[in-house]
């Protein structure tokens, strides 16, 4: 694989071979004078710089004995070439998917743009249960998991990044789960627009047509890497880190800041339909 600038394909890659050096209780430096390597050498392999050929990422996986199904995981995203990652997760669940994760993790500062739902990470429990229960991604077996793996992603909702959610008005119109659910909803989305590190602004539906008609997407930004667009489907997600992509949907945010209400207005809006309810 040729040496190059780290993407998001190259650091899910360089995240699952640290957790595979990690589980052998070695650091970087005495694996490396293991397997005869330069420390930079697996430094630029973690960073998803690439750097190392597959015969030297299957030694290196073999020493670790990382498990046959990670190993060839790990294989899969080493051959990945581009700027375009396609996920489809085997549970037909897009937001769940290890990648999105992990990104949302490294990144200080995201951008969403919602046009049908409350943002997911600004959902509660209740809501994201009854969005679950309609999705035909999700087997019964495996909802009460999957409800849970998608209410822990709030964790991440601290002060240590910013946040910034466009909203459309349409969105909090949207009786999910019923009344009770509905209300507590928007309450919630009251108690966390007070928030210094979380901006929320609403679309009114007076504007009518607007740049965020395509669909619902987030922008991660990092403080080493380039920003990284995230896009889903019913049963499929793409991760775009190439300029001229990343370059489309921060217009599309300038747009639609540009006819967003300001926080307060925004908060005014939530406010009046949550009193107008019985």
């Amino acid at each position: 694989m040729p040496k190059r600038s780290s993407s998001v394909v190259g650091r899910e890659f360089g995240n699952g071979v640290r957790a595979a050096i990690e589980s052998t209780g070695l650091t970087q430096r005495q694996l490396a004078e293991e397997l005869g390597w330069q420390e930079a050498k697996l430094s630029d392999m973690l960073a998803g710089k690439g750097g190392v050929n597959e015969s030297e990422v299957r030694e290196l996986l073999a020493y670790c004995r990382t498990p046959l199904e990670e190993r060839e995981r790990l294989i899969e995203l080493f051959r990945e070439q581009g700027n375009v990652f396609l996920q489809v997760p085997d549970e037909g669940v897009p937001d769940q998917v290890r990648t999105l994760i992990n990104q949302e993790k490294e990144a200080t500062e995201i951008i969403a743009w919602s046009m049908i739902l409350v943002p997911g990470l600004l959902q509660i429990f209740e809501y994201i249960a009854a969005v679950t229960a309609k999705a035909r991604t999700v087997s019964p077996e495996n909802l009460a998991a999957t409800v849970a793996a998608r209410a822990a992603r709030t964790e991440i909702l601290e002060y240590s990044r910013t946040f910034t959610f466009y909203v459309h008005e349409q969105a909090l119109w949207l009786p999910v789960g019923g009344e009770e659910v509905w209300r507590e909803q928007l309450a919630h989305l009251l108690r966390l627009s007070v928030r210094k590190y979380i901006s929320i602004r609403i679309v009114p539906r007076s504007v009518g047509m607007h740049a965020g008609v395509s669909g619902d997407f987030r922008l991660m930004k990092f403080p080493k890497y380039p920003p990284v667009v995230y896009v889903e489907s019913v049963k499929c997600c793409l991760f775009f880190d190439d300029k001229d992509t990343v370059e489309v949907y921060e217009n599309i945010l300038k747009d639609l800041a540009a006819v967003a209400l300001d926080e307060e207005e925004s908060r005014a809006v939530i406010n009046s339909i949550l009193e107008g309810l019985p």
